[in-house]
């Protein structure tokens, strides 16, 4: 009988071993666990990361898993929830090409809870977020534009696989468990782009993902059995979650080495809004232009992405964080698009509304990219200053440098629990294949003598 696609899948990350992994899965994976650690102990102060660990630890439970920014320890399923809101509260967190997902919040929560739990190595724990990051990837392009664009937020709706593999990994399950841990990840999977506005939801849509991985793999460890035909089945995930699918993209080449491609944030914002402040930048470098005598601004947008990120006037930071029109206007004012940027102070600067409520955003299908922009600033003096960027900073083919990784890592952490730790667990990062159990990384990541 030929094999579903789970038990292709589970055959396929069984045999993952740091070993076999190529030189370049090995960088990509480190970079984006740095990047992690910082955007998460960053993210544990705000708002939606404090109630988040509050709540995990409030429910008590096996100490085994360290809160970021905190050091409080909890049941790993916890940790990984709290981890990944808080990883995904400051709008910094990784990206995948298409910007339709992010593969840190699930996946590098669920692995290094479970990793901690289980006393695991960094060489584990690398091969685990390999594993975890190329399901979430695979299932992502088997089943969007479609995901997406019936109102499913490809973050956790896919992320709960990579964790529940993740997890698996780091769990030693067989082929059979981790089968079975496919299976109920579909039975949790979940998530919905209904969460633009002023309120934390767009926040906490990894957290029990992540939560749900781990919980999937660790009951498939002690036995409990998931349908093996959770992808492809007559009432399965892809039939249940998309009106077009690609099922090969999830086997498509199991026997060659994966490419994982994973990009950075520079800006504190949702990722396909990057190239428009990209545009203003350049813009503002190139010609220094005088704000107050700005008469017009357009900004083009694929039919990709052209409906979203609309919302002129927020009024919350949460919901500066998805406008356009905001992230333009304060890249205009600062020459920058942080975290501080998007502040619930800022939101009634005079400047910054005016600029906002002028960008008229339109759609042009000749953009070659979805995320690509193209920004058209005309002045009362007739003069006109047109930027186009495609591929924004931090893509693949615009890329921070492991030293701009590094300064992105420091800023976000120094403020939390200080420079020594701060380059103490960055240089554990760095070496994290002679880390003998990853708990003594998750222990640095909180202010001393928490």
């Amino acid at each position: 009988m030929a094999k579903t696609i789970a038990e292709q899948l589970a055959s396929h990350f069984v045999d993952f071993r740091y070993d076999t992994l190529t030189p370049d899965t090995r960088k990509a994976v480190k970079r984006l666990l740095l990047d992690y650690l910082g955007v998460g102990v960053a993210g544990s102060q705000t708002g939606s990361g404090k109630i988040a660990r509050e709540f995990a630890a409030s429910t008590g439970g096996y100490e085994q898993a360290t809160l970021l920014g905190d050091g409080r320890r909890v049941p790993a399923m916890q940790a990984a929830l709290a981890n990944a809101i808080s990883s995904h509260s400051v709008e910094l967190d990784d990206i995948d090409v298409l910007a339709l997902f992010h593969f840190s919040p699930p996946v590098y929560s669920a692995a290094l809870a479970t990793a901690e739990q289980k006393g695991k190595d960094g060489r584990a724990l690398v091969a685990a977020l390999a594993a975890g990051c190329e399901m979430m990837e695979r299932l992502s392009k088997a089943a969007n534009n479609s995901l997406r664009n019936r109102a499913y937020h490809t973050t956790p709706t896919c992320g709960i696989f990579g964790a529940a593999v993740a997890s698996g990994f780091l769990l030693d399950n067989t082929a059979e468990q981790v089968v079975s841990a496919l299976g109920l990840a579909g039975a949790q999977s979940g998530g919905l782009m209904e969460m633009y506005g002023p309120s934390m939801q767009k926040r906490f849509n990894p957290g029990p993902a992540s939560r749900s991985g781990v919980t999937a793999a660790a009951m498939a460890n002690l036995g409990f059995t998931g349908a093996a035909t959770i992808f492809e089945g007559e009432r399965g995930w892809l039939r249940a979650f998309t009106d077009a699918s690609d099922p090969s993209q999830l086997t498509l080449d199991l026997d060659k080495p994966y490419q994982l491609d994973i990009e950075f944030k520079p800006y504190s914002c949702a990722r396909p809004i990057h190239n428009a402040i990209d545009c203003a930048l350049d813009i503002r470098k190139k010609h220094a232009p005088d704000l107050n005598r700005i008469k017009r601004m357009t900004m083009a947008r694929h039919p990709d992405w052209a409906l979203y990120h609309q919302n002129a006037r927020p009024q919350t930071y949460h919901e500066a964080q998805v406008s356009l029109p905001y992230s333009v206007a304060v890249a205009f004012t600062d020459g920058q698009a942080l975290f501080p940027q998007y502040n619930n102070a800022r939101l009634e600067e005079p400047m910054l509304v005016k600029l906002s409520e002028m960008l008229e955003i339109t759609v042009d299908d000749s953009l070659p990219r979805g995320v690509s922009c193209r920004l058209t600033v005309e002045m009362d003096d007739g003069a006109r200053h047109v930027s186009q960027v495609d591929y924004p900073k931090g893509s693949i083919q615009n890329s921070m440098s492991d030293a701009e990784l590094r300064a992105k890592f420091d800023s976000l952490t120094i403020p939390v629990i200080g420079a020594s730790r701060s380059a103490e667990a960055a240089a554990m990062v760095a070496d994290i294949e002679q880390c003998k159990d990853v708990g003594q990384l998750m222990r640095l990541l909180s202010p001393a003598g928490n």
